[in-house]
This record gives C-alpha cells, structure tokens and sequence, in this order.
C-alpha cells in the first residue's frame, strides 16, 4: 500500500485523546509519515511505530485516522 496516493484527515475526536492520552504530534505525524504499515478487515488499516498505533478508515482515496493508542509492550 503506498501512502502517498491518499489523503490523510485525522478526525478531531482521534486528535482530542491522542492529547488525553500524552502522545504529541510530531509523533503521530512520524507514525503515518514513516511507520509500517498493515491492512486489517475489508477497510482498515493500522500506522505502526515502536510506540504509537494510529488506526485508519480508507474511504476512496482518502484514509481518516479514527483511533491513536500507544503500543503495548
């Protein structure tokens, strides 16, 4: 799956608990830019790093970030 063909919204609601939960935005933004990438269900796919987890919506050619979780060790 290549990233660049599609553009990338992340909802407010992600964003909101991405801050309750204390990840910054130049990590999310370092986990969708440069993390591994991996295909789930008919429509979803997940950003992964070492420490974030974004999971995303593909909807046509637009992917909408609707979770951010940090990674379980």
């Amino acid at each position: 799956m290549d990233r660049t063909q599609y553009v990338i919204e992340i909802k407010h609601h992600a964003f909101i608990r991405a801050m309750e939960r204390r990840i910054h935005p130049d990590l999310i933004e370092n986990c969708i830019k440069n993390g591994s990438i991996k295909k789930f269900g008919k429509n979803y796919v997940k950003f992964m790093t070492k420490s974030i987890i974004c999971v995303g919506e593909v909807a046509g050619l637009k992917i909408k970030i609707i979770t951010i979780e940090r990674r379980e060790k």
